[in-house]
């Protein structure tokens, strides 16, 4: 297996980030995407595991629970207009780190993709198989 960046315990020992017993929230700044809107960030299990599929029921609980913590944090913090959450799982879903990972972007009404969520993209006629009706 590569080395996995989210198995590295020192990005676990910042001040200031929010986790519990079994996952962590890590802001963009811990993480350092390039061009992520402000405020983004990932939930990560501890344990590695690849996929979402492989996540205990403990782990899943502990994953949600967090969740509705950082989007505390983040409404406070930042004060989105909405939010996109989700899960990229295998190569076909452009799963970079094989470390499953919870995105959650917080999204703003004046940005240049505002209004237009997840599915956008999917919609594209040039995005998509044409056997599939979408």
């Amino acid at each position: 297996m590569d080395k996995c960046k989210f198995c590295d315990p020192t990005i676990y020992e910042k001040e200031g980030i929010i986790k519990n017993k079994s996952c962590i929230f890590l802001s963009s700044e811990e993480y350092n995407p390039k061009g992520v809107l402000i405020g983004s960030g990932i939930i990560i299990p501890f344990a590695h595991k690849e996929t979402p599929f492989e996540l205990t029921d403990e782990e899943v609980v502990d994953m949600f629970t967090l969740l509705k913590e950082v989007k505390k944090y983040l409404d406070k913090k930042f004060k989105p207009d909405g939010y996109s959450i989700g899960w990229n799982v295998g190569k076909a879903s452009d799963q970079i780190e094989k470390h499953v990972h919870l995105h959650i972007i917080p999204r703003y009404n004046d940005e240049p993709l505002a209004g237009k969520g997840i599915r956008y993209f999917l919609k594209q006629k040039s995005n998509r198989r044409e056997s599939y009706d979408i």
